[in-house]
């Protein structure tokens, strides 16, 4: 049964030594507050310097990226690193590396573009391109293979003529774009490096029977330190590795004629 509010309320008083203290509560949960509060500001400090710090340049100048060795990106193989572009060219192609390591693999790259290129399916150009990239004493051996490898029935096979001309109104696309390189043997007078790379081979237009393809292969150069420049003494191919192929829709012949025409290759550092 309710009580009304008219009844008079009892009060109970507790002894003196049983009464809660509510000041001694307080004074305990204050210290274990406060180190709650200095926790958080500390991890606060640390997410925010490393943050600060991740974009600063390594000591002795340079970011880390330009310097960074081998293994450094994780889970990613070697990252990329290697000496800043050359300045100077022979007929188109890069020169001039450094007497290094990684100068070897930067020319190595820049070969391994030259050996690829559409320009190794007509005569006087291929035989620029060996006159530039070879070591002197290579040179006749090398034009000789690349003669048999890249001229007659090659050439007929991507419907080229004589002079690696394509048939009137067509693009003949070469291209060798290297994806990384490894050094697999150096000293000071020779290297060994192998460029792994993906090519783009074909005829580009409305009536090809040779449309453009793509293919993975690994290149392995050898070259020879001739006193001012690497230069290559031979080199063979082999296929792979290819990863899978993406699903992705084919491009039309005028895309990849549009494409071949108008985005320039590249020279490469490393």
């Amino acid at each position: 049964m309710p009580l009304s509010d008219d009844q008079p309320h009892t009060r109970t008083r507790l002894p003196v030594d049983e009464q809660p203290s509510t000041s001694a509560t307080l004074r305990q949960s204050r210290p274990l507050r406060t180190l709650l509060t200095v926790l958080v500001v500390v991890t606060l400090l640390v997410v925010a310097i490393s943050i600060a710090n991740r974009g600063k340049p390594a000591a002795g100048g340079g970011s880390s990226s330009d310097h960074a060795a081998p293994g450094a990106a994780s889970g990613a193989g070697p990252a990329p690193s290697g000496d800043q572009p050359v300045g100077t060219t022979v007929n188109g192609i890069a020169s001039g590396f450094p007497h290094s390591d990684q100068g070897a693999q930067s020319a190595a790259a820049n070969y391994s573009v030259a050996i690829g290129s559409a320009d190794m399916f007509r005569t006087d150009s291929r035989h620029t391109i060996i006159a530039t990239i070879a070591d002197p004493g290579a040179a006749g051996a090398l034009q000789s293979r690349l003669d048999q490898g890249f001229g007659g029935d090659t050439a007929a096979r991507y419907g080229l003529d004589a002079q690696g001309r394509a048939p009137k109104g067509l693009t003949f696309v070469s291209r060798t774009v290297p994806v990384g390189t490894k050094s697999t043997n150096y000293n000071d007078g020779d290297a060994k490096v192998e460029v792994w790379c993906t090519g783009l081979t074909g005829l580009a237009g409305e009536r090809s029977v040779q449309p453009v393809t793509t293919n993975w292969f690994t290149l392995a150069l050898s070259l020879h330190w001739t006193g001012s420049d690497w230069k290559l003494t031979d080199f063979t191919s082999r296929q792979g590795p290819a990863p899978m192929p993406g699903d992705q829709q084919a491009a039309t012949a005028e895309e990849i004629t549009g494409a071949a025409q108008q985005f320039g290759g590249f020279r490469y550092a490393r």
